[in-house]
């Protein structure tokens, strides 16, 4: 006799995860709606001065901040998600915001259009939007690399690594990272301001992407074999390791191999020079050809995660409800 159970839970979770990214794929993020990152940036931005005068200095004042913000973003996705009647739509909707590769994927294609029609400026502009770096003096090829570099590092902050967690523990999984990575992005800068305060949120979004940030170089390589484009993985693994970030250099190696193109090297920041490593092979130039390659591997690889996460979700959860069953 079927399993009436397990057959629900596996048709929930073929239509959840891959729903939340098809959504993700086809709305993005529209500037009109409410999202529940600035509502948390609005949060951490409060919490700034509170955490700076903790009784014990601001590096477990910054620490306590996170934990907090974590337990309180779970714990919020977890009540809203159990209401009755609308928990199921509530589940699909913060599944689908926490996920950023759709507007990433637009605002990119954007640049890339400006760049393409000669409109330069125009082009640096829209840049400085979605990068920290100074835009102000790139040539077209800069601006390319910009944009290659940003889509491919962001490919695990903003895709693999919330679905994962999405994937693994649900909303409230996905919600505690989105918190972590949140208050890094605004806090975990390596400056006079931020280095003790900021301790905390980089030390937890490093943990908590670790993992995924290695499945994506993993997801890339795999599309990089289905579009034609092998590299050896230790190539990916070789340049990964040289960068300062124990994660950001995952995706950005192997997207870089994979699509043949030159990535880092000098880079300004708040109008300093930082010598960045140099990933991928060293004469690979940047055009419109290889930024569209880019964001073809990077779309291929989102596919291939949406799949392989949650298949993996659907046969963990299966192995939950036997081990349950059985104790």
């Amino acid at each position: 006799m079927p399993d009436i159970h397990a057959s629900s839970v596996n048709l929930a979770l073929a239509v959840f995860l891959p729903g939340c990214a098809l959504l993700d794929a086809v709305f993005g993020d529209p500037r009109h709606w409410p999202h529940p990152v600035r509502w948390i940036g609005a949060a951490v931005h409060r919490l700034e001065g509170p955490a700076r005068a903790f009784p014990w200095g601001p590096r477990p004042g910054g620490c306590a901040a996170v934990l907090g913000m974590m337990l309180v973003c779970a714990a919020a996705a977890e009540l809203l998600t159990s209401l009755p009647l609308l928990g199921g739509l509530l589940a699909l909707y913060l599944g689908y915001a926490g996920l950023a590769l759709g507007c990433l994927v637009r605002e990119v294609d954007r640049a890339a259009r400006l760049v393409d029609s000669g409109r330069l400026a125009e082009a640096r502009a829209h840049l400085a939007g979605l990068v920290s770096r100074d835009t102000a003096d790139m040539d077209e090829s800069d601006v390319r690399r910009a944009l290659g570099e940003t889509l491919s590092e962001n490919f695990n902050d903003g895709f693999v690594a919330p679905f994962f967690w999405l994937s693994l523990l649900g909303p409230a999984g996905l919600w505690a990272y989105k918190a972590v990575s949140t208050m890094d992005s605004m806090w975990g800068y390596r400056t006079e301001r931020f280095r003790d305060l900021g301790f905390g949120a980089a030390r937890a979004d490093d943990v908590l992407a670790w993992l995924p940030a290695r499945l994506s170089a993993l997801f890339l390589w795999l599309a990089g074999l289905v579009l034609g484009r092998p590299v050896p993985w230790r190539l990916i693994v070789r340049d990964a390791r040289t960068m300062d970030s124990p994660n950001a250099g995952w995706p950005m190696s192997a997207a870089a191999h994979i699509v043949g193109v030159g990535m880092g090297g000098p880079t300004r920041y708040f109008g300093e020079v930082k010598e960045k490593p140099l990933l991928g092979p060293v004469d690979g130039t940047w055009n419109s050809a290889s930024l569209r390659a880019m964001r073809r591997l990077v779309m291929a690889a989102a596919v291939l995660c949406v799949l392989c996460l949650s298949a993996a979700s659907a046969f963990l959860s299966l192995w939950a409800l036997d081990l349950g069953s059985f104790l």
